[in-house]
């Protein structure tokens, strides 16, 4: 089936303490966003990537792809007032009847492999959400203070969240933005429809602040390692 991947890159350095939107930071030499998009390139080689970027950034986004990949096997457009919206963007760009991942741009860590796990699934069930337990203790607020709750019956979400193309579309076109709609798997569950879960990775984390950075930096070090062993 034909593939797409909506990377969604809308982030700012805000809490990265960044003038530099935290999607084009250096990580070890190339930016962060080069990693996401290379893992998508490696998964599978009749994939388009359809990169969503602020309008402002577009053209920072062309001179990553022109300087590391095959500008063939993108697509770009303009993101929205929030992530449902650049979605829907994105969306815009994909055909029926395909494999469609949606993913953070600044989530540069996810492999080849969970990318073709993901697709797998979601052709056997239409979605797939990866996730992965919950390794610390968790206490929901009340009224009153808190409580503690059973952490194995919470699972923390990842991208890429992965739909056929029958089911995201038409839940991503028809209905209306809500505040509560932070992924597209709350998306496709308002439209009546439910979603798959699956295994994500540990290391599959989000840039989100300067200790991510470090994090990120380590792990590809350690990959980078193995895979000059394996040589």
């Amino acid at each position: 089936m034909k593939k797409y991947a909506i990377v969604v890159a809308g982030g700012a350095g805000k809490r990265m303490n960044s003038d530099l939107p935290k999607q084009f930071l250096p990580l070890l030499g190339k930016p962060v966003l080069y990693y996401t998009l290379k893992a998508f390139l490696d998964a599978y080689e009749d994939l388009t990537v359809v990169l969503v970027l602020p309008e402002e950034h577009i053209e920072k986004g062309r001179e990553i792809v022109d300087a590391y990949f095959n500008p063939d096997r993108f697509v770009f457009t303009a993101g929205g007032e929030t992530r449902f919206h650049s979605v829907r963007n994105g969306a815009a760009m994909a055909a029926n009847d395909s494999i469609i991942f949606v993913h953070d741009g600044v989530r540069c860590l996810a492999t080849p492999q969970l990318i073709r796990y993901c697709y797998d699934s979601a052709m056997l069930n239409g979605s797939a959400i990866p996730t992965i337990g919950a390794k610390d203790s968790i206490r929901q607020l009340t009224a009153t203070g808190s409580m503690a709750v059973d952490r194995t019956q919470f699972r923390v979400v990842q991208t890429p969240q992965t739909f056929h193309s029958k089911i995201l579309l038409p839940a991503i076109n028809q209905i209306e933005y809500k505040e509560k709609f932070t992924d597209e798997a709350t998306v496709v569950e308002a439209f009546g429809i439910d979603v798959h879960l699956m295994e994500g990775e540990e290391t599959n984390i989000k840039i989100t602040t300067p200790v991510d950075m470090t994090i990120a930096e380590q792990i590809l070090l350690k990959r980078m390692s193995a895979a000059a062993i394996d040589l």
